[in-house]
């Protein structure tokens, strides 16, 4: 676990820009069984080498017409328990942190591993959560 200090700029960045933060497993089961249309997921994490361009990407991906009815974000290494309930939601994709979900109608439908993340350019993160709106929403 990582202390509440370090993360909570990495926390409060997606919440600015309009993400729900899920705490427990309850939270994720309920926002996941209970939005109708789409639904981001963001696994946020303190990796820079991937999390760093994985916020901005995100936040970027949000200024086209289509964008997900619902942005919500779970922490690897902080809420432990809403991350683990996540990611029986992203099944059969292994744990990966960072990672992002896009879910339709309580189903997964897009999905973004650490390895599509890590080494990519914001815009190239934008780009492809952008093509799965553009897709699903």
């Amino acid at each position: 676990m990582y202390p509440a200090e370090l993360v909570a700029p990495m926390k409060q960045d997606l919440v600015n820009a309009g993400f729900e933060q899920l705490v427990s497993p309850v939270q994720v089961d309920e926002v996941i069984a209970n939005t109708a249309g789409t639904l981001l997921v963001v696994v946020n994490s303190v990796c820079g080498c991937a999390a760093g361009n994985m916020r901005p990407g995100v936040k970027l991906s949000l200024n086209g017409d289509k964008k997900p009815a619902k942005l919500t974000t779970v922490f690897a290494g902080v809420d432990g328990e809403a991350v683990a309930q996540a990611r029986k939601h992203f099944l059969p994709y292994p744990p990966s942190s960072p990672s992002i979900a896009l879910f339709k109608d309580g189903e997964l439908v897009h999905f973004l591993e650490r390895h599509h993340i890590e080494g990519g350019t914001a815009q190239m993160i934008a780009e492809n959560l952008t093509e799965a709106y553009n897709e699903f929403c």
